[in-house]
């Protein structure tokens, strides 16, 4: 089937780089199932080593089931390049291990991921980098904390927990004129919903294991940039730093999931705008932070870099963490669980799970409260979820 960039999301997102007839007819891509490859000759096999010629090595360094989803997550996110890997995780600290060296500083946003914010400061720091958090919500703040030493500029938007944006645009013209890279995990969105690349980012991030992916049955992260910075995070970050290698069948599953992800998040969408205004007008419910409420701060900013708002809402119960805690064990559709972007609801308090590696002053500096709740609104019927909701805030 012959597909091009002219054709719509949907439709490359499904078809793009494969054709059945030069696969025997197989409907659905193979499955290369191979850890390492074999050479014709011992000329080839030195000719691919030394990068003379192209071709598959060890399935850590690459493999045609992974080209496939590589080629496929490049073209919708607006790349050259991508890179994929064993997690999202995976996917940071390969990018960060082969861009930085001791002495750089990187500018971090005021919120990231737990797990993330622990890699800056327990990874990188005793490496001898240089990690400061600044309120990217103001893109002047960034310009006026870029140094000499300053290599990378990172952060989320939506962040997680609590769904501040950062002006993508603003801050990598700002980035650009500093020759500093800028670095945007994209997972909340998905390229569906919003693409840093062509609004100026040099990197584009995400755990696939979320929407991407979409059934919670695989972890899985990528790395979307230029062909050269791509084949540097390739050949150090993966290859020698971390070895996060996806295996072939993850990588078939998450093109698998990815064939309905338009579907999926325009439903996620219209369910998760309805809950949260339910939640805003819910005696309850103390703030709903959800950027297609036009309560939320940065409402005109989600309007102007996000194609959906999105399906991920953070609200507070009055009474705090104790209030919260019992809202939590009520819920009965909403699984407690961490992650997001499955089919199902999911339900978690970022305090003492995914943000637990902060400390409760950390938490505190950084805007996230004991008792912000996260929701992540799946496929349900939006009545049902409405009424679970419902029992479990009386």
């Amino acid at each position: 089937m012959s597909v091009n960039k002219t054709n719509a999301f949907e439709t490359r997102i499904i078809h793009s780089f494969y054709n059945q007839q030069e696969n025997k007819g197989a409907l659905v891509p193979p499955v290369y199932q191979t850890s390492t490859y074999s050479f014709s000759s011992a000329e080839e096999g030195a000719a691919c080593f030394s990068g003379e010629k192209d071709g598959y090595i060890y399935t850590r360094i690459n493999n045609p089931t992974l080209d496939l989803l590589e080629k496929r997550i490049a073209d919708l996110e607006g790349g050259e390049a991508a890179i994929v890997f064993s997690s999202g995780m995976g996917a940071i600290t390969s990018t960060f291990w082969s861009l930085v060296v001791p002495g750089d500083e990187i500018l971090v946003d005021m919120t990231v991921y737990g797990c993330t914010y622990s890699f800056f400061h327990g990874g990188l720091e005793r490496f001898g980098l240089k990690v400061r958090h600044i309120d990217m919500s103001d893109p002047t703040n960034v310009a006026n904390a870029i140094t000499e030493n300053t290599r990378a500029i990172f952060f989320e938007s939506p962040a997680n927990p609590d769904m501040r944006l950062v002006d993508i645009q603003a801050v990598s013209q700002i980035a650009k004129c500093n020759n500093v890279i800028v670095i945007v995990d994209n997972t909340y969105c998905t390229p569906y919903m919003q693409q840093p690349l062509t609004l100026g980012a040099d990197i584009a991030i995400h755990s696939l294991t979320k929407y991407m992916s979409g059934h919670g049955d695989v972890v899985a992260g990528a790395v979307i940039t230029t062909k050269e910075i791509a084949a540097k995070i390739r050949m150090v970050g993966l290859k020698d730093m971390t070895g996060a290698c996806l295996s072939p069948h993850d990588a078939s599953l998450v093109m698998r999931g990815m064939k309905t992800l338009p579907v999926r998040l325009e439903r996620i969408v219209k369910n998760a705008q309805i809950v949260a205004q339910y939640l805003e007008s819910h005696p309850k419910i103390a703030s709903v932070i959800y950027p297609g409420l036009p309560s939320f701060k940065q409402y005109e900013l989600a309007k102007k870099q996000m194609k959906l708002a999105g399906g991920m809402i953070a609200c507070e119960i009055k009474g705090g963490l104790e209030s919260g805690k019992h809202f939590l064990n009520r819920l009965n559709l909403f699984s407690r669980a961490v992650s997001l972007g499955d089919c199902e609801s999911l339900a978690q308090h970022p305090a003492s799970m995914t943000h637990s590696t902060y400390t409760p002053e950390e938490r505190q500096f950084y805007g996230i409260s004991d008792g912000l709740l996260r929701l992540s609104i799946g496929l349900e019927d939006v009545n049902d979820l409405i009424e679970d909701l419902e029992q479990a805030l009386q």
